[in-house]
């Protein structure tokens, strides 16, 4: 644990989710894998549509309508139209294809369930303070297991702004009742998480390495309070800092 700003008290947690609970490529890559085969089986005009080149069109579509960038699902549906409307389909099917596309990515999107081991370091840390999720993504929170440790969870949205935007930590903040400084933020993003949280007046953990990955450099902007190697560090920082 470093320490590079001295910590003020807290009595909520707010936890980033992909990548800082779980290691989320293999379960996007699961994902992605079911969604081009599903493709490939009902729309055979995008048979030859390698995972690349939806990316690459994801992409182009968020730079057509930056207000995608804001929503994975969306942004997600938007390209799967796209796509079948480029490979030659009329737009009800694109519509139907997207709609369909949309639902397999979605039902192995969250396919899984947060190991038992971080499912009881954060029951430790609620017997602190609330806990909630702020996320970027579009994981279904429920499905893998945080409805019971989590008072709730916010997915990033065309009306709820990805992090480092504020929106999502001043809807925590009136939710939670609290001003902002008494937030403690988990992340592993240096861009969304650390520089969210801290121009929106939280107090942050970096979690370095993100799970799953190797250490990263520091990023530019403010720095964290503290940075962390494991979330079960934070039960240290609750015994010495948490306000019930």
């Amino acid at each position: 644990m470093i320490f590079h700003q001295s910590m003020r008290p807290f009595s909520a947690i707010s936890f980033d989710l992909d990548d800082t609970l779980y290691d989320n490529r293999p379960y996007i890559i699961a994902a992605e894998q079911a969604q081009i085969q599903f493709l490939h089986t009902q729309f055979p005009k995008v048979k030859g549509w390698h995972t690349g080149k939806w990316r690459a069109l994801k992409t182009h579509c968020i730079n057509a309508q930056p207000e995608l960038a804001h929503d994975a699902t969306l942004a997600r549906w938007q390209t799967l139209y796209q796509g079948l409307l480029l490979a030659g389909y009329d737009t009800s099917t694109a519509m139907q294809g997207a709609d369909a596309g949309l639902q397999c990515f979605v039902e192995h999107r969250s396919n899984f369930t947060v190991s038992a081991e971080v499912i009881d370091i954060l029951q430790k840390l609620g017997q602190y303070v609330p806990l909630i999720g702020i996320t970027n993504g579009n994981v279904d929170s429920q499905r893998i297991g945080l409805s019971k440790v989590m008072k709730f969870v916010l997915n990033a949205s065309v009306d709820a702004r990805v992090k480092p935007y504020p929106d999502m930590f001043e809807y925590s903040y009136l939710q939670l009742g609290i001003p902002p400084k008494q937030l403690l933020h988990v992340g592993d993003s240096y861009a969304a998480d650390v520089q969210g949280a801290r121009l929106n007046g939280a107090q942050v953990a970096w979690l370095n390495p993100a799970v799953g990955r190797t250490r990263q450099p520091y990023g530019q902007g403010c720095l964290p309070q503290v940075v962390i190697e494991d979330i079960a560090e934070l039960i240290q920082l609750c015994e010495g800092f948490a306000v019930r």
